[in-house]
């Protein structure tokens, strides 16, 4: 089992940072991220690891991959959102500055990506490994696309647990709330406004959604808290200002913990609202690893803390236990001048290689 030393240490860190200037140079929007894919399968290559490729989405195993042993999956995205309006620097020109790296991808997830990959080629060719690692670099994360993690899956060996790298200030994430999205549609009657006439889909759409402001689901989770449902838009199709409207469209976004499924939610809901329910999204499930998870006691043993996450990762695609954790800061995702701390990517390094250590020594 290898262990770290200064050396080796600096050795990554370096060649993680190299490569995170390349990708933050590359533009990489979800559904175009093929020249980033290109560039870690390169420098994957150059380290004479063997990669594979499907579409966007890179992965390679450890050297002595064996099959009677567990697979540990880590896992990040190199796609990015389109750069804030309110940049004031070149989003793909990475600089250093105050200590800090600059540019689009850095803190979401370029950090936690090169991290990973720094922390695969750290175990690659250890015969000793008690463990199988994949690293898998994958596409279409920032709009929950179908042709990236979800699609690989389909195409790894089995996979006991894994870990997925976004920016958490190196803290397990060891909840995060899932996304369900619903589609209200009120129905009325059109009539004459003058006349006083029809049923007005406007007012039944309105007492829906003071219902759904004012509701609060039972059950609490002890790292996410309620289930919090928004509304976020209403709209009719009509156009007249003397026409009672006989249709309402509201779209409710709903964060789900993990003491609901989402047809409990549903169903709850419907049962006291008039609207019909459409839902949108159904994908984003909430995902949730035990206390008593071997990962999760790795961490432990490392001194990082637990935490339940409110924004959904490719963690709810994955039908395994997951742990999200990484360097930098999710409040500094998608900001303007979005930026990470150098020491950050060292920290991420150095964390995720001891974790490895420490679950290497106890039975997954």
């Amino acid at each position: 089992m290898k262990f770290m030393t200064t050396n080796v240490t600096d050795t990554l860190f370096q060649d993680a940072i190299n490569l995170l200037n390349q990708l933050i140079a590359t533009p990489s929007f979800s559904k175009e991220e093929n020249k980033t894919a290109d560039a870690i399968e390169n420098f994957l290559k150059e380290k004479n690891i063997i990669t594979n490729r499907f579409l966007n989405n890179i992965w390679a195993t450890n050297k002595f991959f064996d099959k009677k042993k567990k697979t540990i999956l880590l896992n990040s995205h190199h796609d990015t959102v389109k750069p804030n309006p309110g940049y004031a620097n070149d989003p793909f020109n990475a600089f250093e500055k105050d200590k800090k790296l600059f540019g689009l991808g850095s803190n979401d997830a370029g950090g936690s990506l090169v991290s990973l990959i720094a922390t695969f080629i750290h175990f690659y060719d250890d015969e000793n490994l008690p463990f199988n690692l994949i690293i898998a670099a994958t596409a279409e994360e920032e709009i929950s696309g179908h042709n990236g993690i979800e699609i690989l899956l389909s195409k790894l060996p089995e996979i006991s647990c894994g870990i997925v790298g976004e920016p958490t200030l190196m803290k397990m994430a060891v909840a995060e709330k899932g996304l369900l999205v619903l589609d209200c549609t009120a129905h009325g009657i059109a009539g004459h406004a003058a006349r006083n006439e029809g049923e007005n889909a406007i007012y039944k759409a309105m007492k829906d959604i003071e219902w759904l402001s004012n509701y609060q689901f039972e059950k609490k989770s002890e790292f996410l808290g309620p289930v919090h449902i928004a509304v976020t838009s209403i709209s009719t199709q009509n156009k007249a200002h003397n026409v009672v409207p006989s249709e309402c469209n509201f779209v409710a976004d709903i964060r789900v913990n993990e003491c609901y499924s989402f047809d409990e939610i549903i169903n709850e809901i419907q049962q006291n609202i008039t609207s019909e329910i459409i839902p949108r999204s159904t994908r984003l499930k909430p995902s949730f690893i035990e206390q008593s998870h071997p990962l999760v006691k790795a961490g432990n043993a490392v001194g990082l803390e637990s935490y339940g996450s409110p924004t959904c990762s490719d963690r709810a695609l994955m039908n395994f236990p997951t742990l999200k954790i990484g360097p930098g800061d999710s409040a500094r995702s998608h900001i303007a001048d979005e930026y990470i701390f150098i020491d950050e990517i060292k920290e991420g390094i150095e964390k995720y290689i001891l974790l490895l250590q420490n679950l290497a020594k106890i039975k997954i």
